[in-house]
């Protein structure tokens, strides 16, 4: 008989502000004899290319979890009663050589898969993206990549170096990693180099979704076609999940400068016109039709955050995350 999953610490006896702050105030994974979803934080930022800081976003993100709640009324679910989920501390990676950051980063992740346990990373920047997919991947084959970014980051190089911020994708499709059928960008906005970047783009698997869709279609119609891309057998999302039998495997991104600056200060590469908190969480909440075999959060830079507004919002999105993660299990129970 598995023992009930053991939750979070009880804020009618310790305080919120009291105590080691653990994600949502979950068990560390050494306190649970089992662990059905682990968040794991990635304090790695040597791939950003423009304001660093994303080391200290895991911790940040932790602190500002806090008020995190048991029961989750918009998804019906009580993700943490449902599943044994942790907090699993931080992957200790080196801050002086990427690949082997990526190295490390990767045979991490391929632990927590040996014993199916599935990961809600928290970055750290967007690089740590693409050894969560080679470890992803090896368990499940190329997976569909759900990606909610302003930017695209499937561009080549920086400076010729391969492995960036802004380039995670464009390696994951070119080691196979990722459905080129079903994969979605979701929020793009602002400049880009040339227009060539959407034709790589289209090439490398991925359809773009924009904010200036979500501004001119409705935010109804954007999660429609997201979902149209995604295919798959998914049901109505939201509180009817519908098991892991027949839905999509994905793979969920997040990086917070999806986020309008308004909602997301706090991270390295801002751009203005982006999604609302609320609009972002609608658009996730919806995936719980779908098998999510893992997900990040990435890019908080907290030394660019005021009031906590950024890290609140990742927590929230983590959160919304496990949830979604717990209404579709991976045995499709």
């Amino acid at each position: 008989m598995v023992d009930e999953p053991r939750g979070p610490i009880d804020s009618s006896r310790v305080p919120r502000f009291a105590d080691v702050a653990t994600f949502a105030r979950l068990p560390r994974i050494d306190q649970v004899s089992r662990a059905d979803i682990a968040v794991v934080g990635i304090p790695f930022d040597s791939g950003t290319s423009f304001r660093p800081g994303a080391r200290f976003g895991p911790s940040h993100i932790r602190e500002n979890s806090r008020l995190l709640r048991p029961y989750n009324p918009t998804q019906n679910v009580s993700p943490f009663s449902k599943a044994q989920v942790v907090d699993a501390g931080d992957i200790a990676v080196t801050p002086f050589d990427i690949a082997a950051a990526i190295d490390t980063i990767e045979a991490a992740a391929r632990h927590f898969g040996q014993s199916d346990c599935r990961l809600v990373a928290l970055g750290g920047d967007h690089t740590v993206a693409l050894p969560l997919l080679r470890a992803v991947a090896a368990q499940h084959g190329p997976v569909t990549v759900v990606h909610f970014d302003a930017h695209l980051d499937t561009w080549d190089t920086y400076f010729d170096a391969p492995h960036t911020h802004g380039t995670p994708f464009r390696r994951a499709s070119e080691e196979g990693l990722i459905d080129l059928e079903r994969s979605v960008h979701v929020g793009i906005r602002g400049p880009l180099y040339s227009a060539r970047d959407l034709d790589d783009d289209k090439l490398l698997g991925f359809l773009p979704l924009t904010c200036t869709d979500v501004e001119t279609d409705g935010l109804s119609a954007v999660i429609a076609r997201m979902h149209e891309r995604i295919g798959g057998s998914g049901g109505s999302g939201g509180s009817g999940g519908i098991g892991g039998r027949g839905a999509v495997p994905i793979y969920v991104s997040v990086d917070v400068d999806v986020l309008d600056p308004g909602f997301a200060p706090g991270t390295g590469t801002p751009e203005a016109g982006g999604l609302s908190s609320r609009e972002l969480l609608a658009m996730v909440r919806t995936l719980s039709r779908h098998l999510i075999v893992g997900a990040d959060v990435v890019e908080v830079a907290p030394a660019y955050d005021h009031a906590g507004i950024t890290g609140i919002a990742a927590a929230h999105i983590a959160y919304e995350l496990i949830s979604a993660m717990v209404l579709t299990p991976p045995n499709g129970t």
